[in-house]
């Protein structure tokens, strides 16, 4: 069975990679924010605010601005649902960018 071809990349920008490492790297800068990502993750993913901000000892407007500056780096998406917020991780995005980044620090002969 011949190979499958694969999908046609698109041409790489690389001020916009740059952004995405800055946006990304500044979110994960901040303990909360990674620790907030990993409570997403061990609890399948989806939380909803309140849920989220009653594993953390943050005041609630820091919690949101934590929240909002991870919203903002792609690494959560927002749903709202009536007066309820419910957000979801973006895995995908933190692996694709923190992936990306990290092939610079491959051995040669792995790359």
């Amino acid at each position: 069975m011949p190979a499958r071809p694969s999908p046609p990349q698109e041409p790489r920008d690389p001020r916009r990679e740059i952004r995405d490492l800055e946006t990304v790297f500044t979110a994960l800068a901040h303990a909360s924010r990674r620790q907030v990502l990993l409570v997403l993750r061990f609890h399948g993913g989806r939380m909803t605010a309140g849920e989220i901000a009653n594993r953390f000892d943050c005041t609630w407007p820091t919690t949101t601005r934590h929240l909002r500056l991870l919203e903002r780096a792609g690494l959560v998406r927002v749903e709202k649902s009536g007066r309820e917020r419910l957000y979801l991780l973006n895995d995908r995005r933190l692996r694709e960018v923190v992936g990306s980044w990290l092939t610079w620090f491959a051995e040669a002969g792995a790359r």
